[in-house]
């Protein structure tokens, strides 16, 4: 680590690539992590809906739009809304009272007291995960200028709070064969978010409609959906089988060779060799050196402690069991199961 001054912390990439860092917790399975997101939508498409279904669901801890949602508490700034529509709506939806579920229907400006108030609410409510604002417009300082200034600012506090916000946004009524173009000032909106999602319908009142998705940490993808009106939820029609993770071979492998073993220490290719024992699947020295890396900090909750330093004749891993740190439980487990599948998981 090199200093420089007071405001430059520089790692080479010798740590950066050697060193185990804490994996980033996603909210919403492969859709959400803890930033700032946007969900634009043409008026009365569903776009509350949709966001008080993902409320629900986090506070809950059940899945949202067929994907995993990590449970804690959800804080929704319907500001458009008043209590009456809000009792109708979680009443249709057939929800249940829940204690860690909020709304409010004020709340100040960006600059103006938001952030204050966004950071006060953490502090009473720690497992905090997602803070959704419907919408965007009603929290804007200054109406006249881009929007990306005032999206940073609240960018940084989710980052700081390490949650997801999640801001309900307008399109234009404009045309074009780029969904995300459509929203209200969307190159200001761009380069400030973490992801953007954009709820366009089919055909005009439908109820079926395609959701955009893209951003830093989320892959490209289109998913189809209709409108349930006897839950008032959208519902993911085309959304893919989870594929096998390679991770998972690689791991559930070292896992149950480590497990026999308790310590070992050698070269990745002396790794791999001893690999053999538990599995046939082919693995490479350096796919072994990587995915221990990418996933050494996540280890620990299975019992095994990862290094991999220097020595005069290179670059060794160092791996060691210790079974009572062991989360799995001592359960029966084959090469593939050995490890929670790590695309579904921190691991």
């Amino acid at each position: 680590m090199t200093l420089i001054g007071n405001e430059l912390t520089i790692y080479n990439s010798e740590y950066i690539m050697t060193t185990p860092l804490e994996k980033q917790e996603y909210i919403i399975y492969k859709m959400m992590y803890p930033g700032l997101y946007i969900l634009a939508g043409a008026p009365k498409i569903g776009k509350s809906w949709l966001a008080m279904d993902i409320c629900l669901s986090i506070a809950t801890g059940v899945p949202v739009l067929g994907r995993g949602t990590i449970q804690g508490t959800a804080l929704y700034l319907c500001l458009e809304d008043n209590y009456q529509r809000l009792q109708r709506r979680l009443f249709q939806m057939n929800a249940e009272p829940i204690e860690n579920l909020h709304f409010a229907i004020a709340a100040d400006k960006i600059g103006a007291g938001l952030e204050e108030q966004i950071e006060a609410f953490k502090k009473e409510h720690d497992d905090l995960k997602i803070v959704v604002v419907d919408v965007m417009q009603m929290v804007r300082s200054n109406v006249e200028s881009s929007y990306g200034a005032e999206l940073i600012v609240l960018k940084q506090v989710a980052y700081r709070l390490g949650i997801c916000m999640l801001m309900i946004h307008h399109m234009r009524k404009a045309k074009d064969d780029n969904p995300f173009n459509m929203m209200t000032d969307s190159t200001g909106i761009g380069g400030a978010t973490d992801g953007n999602f954009a709820l366009k319908e089919t055909k005009c009142g439908s109820g079926k409609a395609i959701m955009y998705c893209q951003g830093r940490d989320i892959e490209y993808t289109e998913l189809r959906m209709h409108f349930d009106t006897d839950v008032m939820r959208w519902i993911v029609e085309n959304e893919p089988a989870t594929q096998k993770s390679r991770d998972n071979i690689v791991l559930s492998a070292v896992y149950l060779f480590i497990k026999e073993r308790i310590h070992f220490e050698g070269t990745a290719t002396e790794l791999v060799a001893e690999l053999k024992s538990v599995t046939d699947e082919v693995i490479y020295p350096n796919r072994v050196t990587r995915d221990l890396v990418q996933n050494g900090y996540e280890l620990s909750k299975y019992g095994i402690d990862f290094k991999y330093e220097r020595v005069h004749k290179g670059r060794v891993i160092i791996l060691h069991y210790n079974g009572e740190r062991d989360s799995s439980d001592g359960r029966n487990v084959t090469v593939t199961q050995a490890l929670p599948d790590s695309s579904q998981s921190s691991i």
